[in-house]
């Protein structure tokens, strides 16, 4: 079966990539999917949750897993890594299990012996071999029972095409079919906020998994975690991200790598879910990360996490959200949610609002209607007079949807004052039902005006 690399397909084959810590499994992901995906880093365990992607290796469709390092001295969260980097390993189709060439130890024995009754399903690759290095010593690894093994380098790219010919060759793609359903789009959604605000407990819950490690220990979550779940037949795809903290609170760059591939993931989504610690309330990082979604033209949902922490008075959220919106006013348009995530309240409701959300940021308004309404709004408050302030609103276009943005064609660029274009931003909004989502709106000169100049 033949399969186009420009369309998406389901029912993917899972390839996981397993082995301990510092090994060099996310420098093979990253290798393989021809992109720098996961966080690579000497410290050991710096990949905890399951980083997962779809992608095409030898022109074959298949889903990519880099997973957590498997650790025999366990500390802090690698209890709960190693449980996770199991389950993944008993639910995949192929496991490449990477070892490093002529360093064999008692953690690589440990999950040579764990992996045993799966042997029909795993492919033995010897990571750092470039140039012959130790290979020598690598072949010794044959003594553990397996039939071949892959002298490879992750870094280099050492025979990783001979590798990806013995993952295609393994792999079974009867099963998978090609994604036709154009209605069902994805609709992406990138949970951002400070640590330990519950990000990774949502993720979970919507995607009624355990995908993302969830802790009290702040900065859990390192890679961006990728989960799907449909809601009102409607498909989702979440991006639970790393923390974000001040830039002086930074104190490593594993977590500065964490912290810019969380906020890369705006570009990557649709709509914002900010997180936020209903018990703490609005911080001016919050502020900040609500600002950038914004600049970007996302749709940005403020997420009141652990509601039920918080007094069940009468007109409670009401006083709350008139404090954030008294305390950032520009984001006064942007729905405020109260949930819990780890119970489920308030979840619904969060799905509900994303929903029409999406439907405002991939609407458009016909350029007809759009002047017709320009014009009413011009009759109702006309633009200023004065030989300085003087100014034509010609005519209007909307160039395009998620992001929305609109042109206005004006007479003198100079003259429209930022007032102005407020005025015409709120009557968009409400006239044209975008009141819940950012707007751009850029100033061009007439072509008439042009021609004369």
């Amino acid at each position: 079966m033949e399969f186009d690399c420009n369309k998406k397909y389901y029912c993917l084959p899972t390839v996981v990539l397993a082995g301990r810590p510092n090994v060099g499994k996310s420098t093979l992901f990253n290798r393989l999917l021809h992109k720098r995906r996961s966080i690579t880093d000497p410290t050991p365990g710096v990949t905890r949750d399951s980083v997962s992607m779809d992608t095409f290796i030898k022109e074959k469709p298949l889903r990519l897993i880099d997973t957590g390092g498997f650790k025999i001295e366990k500390e802090g969260l690698d209890d709960l890594v190693v449980e996770k980097t199991i389950e993944t390993l008993k639910q995949s189709d192929l496991i490449v299990l990477l070892l490093e060439a002529g360093n064999i130890n008692a953690e690589d024995e440990e999950i040579i012996s764990l992996l045993r009754p799966l042997q029909n399903r795993i492919l033995v690759a010897v990571n750092k071999t470039e140039g012959g290095r130790l290979q020598e010593f690598a072949w010794n690894i044959l003594s553990y029972g397996f039939e071949k093994v892959f002298m490879i380098s992750a870094e280099h790219g050492d025979n990783i095409s001979d590798l990806e010919d013995a993952i295609i060759e393994k792999l079974d793609f009867s099963k998978v079919k090609p994604e036709e359903d154009s209605e069902k789009k994805q609709i992406r959604i990138a949970l951002l906020g400070k640590p330990n605000t519950g990000k990774s407990t949502l993720s979970n819950r919507l995607t009624t998994s355990d995908a993302s490690i969830v802790s009290d220990i702040p900065g859990t979550t390192r890679d961006v975690v990728e989960g799907l779940f449909s809601y009102k037949n409607h498909n989702f795809k979440i991006l639970d991200t790393a923390g974000i903290r001040r830039k002086t609170k930074i104190s490593e760059n594993i977590e500065y790598y964490s912290v810019n591939r969380a906020i890369k993931s705006i570009d990557e989504a649709d709509i914002v879910f900010l997180i936020i610690d209903a018990e703490e309330g609005l911080s001016d990082q919050d502020k900040k990360i609500a600002a950038l979604a914004c600049d970007k033209g996302r749709g940005v949902i403020l997420v009141l996490n652990k509601w039920d922490t918080m007094p069940q008075e009468k007109n409670s959220f009401q006083t709350v959200k008139d404090k954030i919106h008294f305390l950032f006013a520009k984001m006064e348009y942007a729905p405020i949610v109260p949930i819990s995530a780890k119970n489920g309240n308030g979840v619904d409701k969060l799905l509900d609002t994303a929903l029409l959300l999406y439907k405002e940021l991939t609407k458009r308004i016909d350029t007809a209607s759009l002047n017709q309404a320009l014009n009413r709004w011009l009759e109702e408050y006309p633009p200023p007079i004065g030989p300085q302030t003087r100014f034509k609103i010609k005519y209007a276009v909307q160039v395009s949807d998620n992001p929305v943005k609109f042109i206005l064609f004006v007479s003198r660029l100079k003259a429209v004052s930022e007032a102005y274009i407020s005025y015409i931003r709120n009557k968009m909004r409400k006239d044209l039902s975008f009141s819940q989502i950012p707007i751009e709106i850029e100033l061009r000169t007439s072509q008439k005006k042009k021609e004369k100049e």
